[in-house]
């Protein structure tokens, strides 16, 4: 999403009035915000089919979040050495 921000900064600007949600779209649901850019249409928004889309991005991006969250203790502790 940011590359695409940088690379062609008119495509986020017609989808979003403020840089605020795309800030925070980058940083916590990203898939769906880049899947939500990509799709919308100037004038018209996101239609049908296009929301489904979206919607699916977000279930992966949370279910991202989960699997990091639920995977954490897996990761071993450095032992205290002396």
């Amino acid at each position: 999403m940011f590359i695409i921000w940088i690379t062609r900064p008119v495509l986020v600007d017609v989808a979003f009035d403020t840089f605020i949600w795309p800030l925070l779209g980058i940083i916590f649901l990203p898939f769906a915000t880049l899947i939500y850019v990509v799709l919308y249409t100037p004038g018209i928004g996101l239609t049908g089919w296009e929301w489904f889309w979206v919607i699916l991005a977000g279930h992966f991006d949370i279910a991202k979040w989960a699997v990091s969250y639920t995977q954490r203790n897996q990761i071993p502790a450095m032992e205290r050495g002396g």
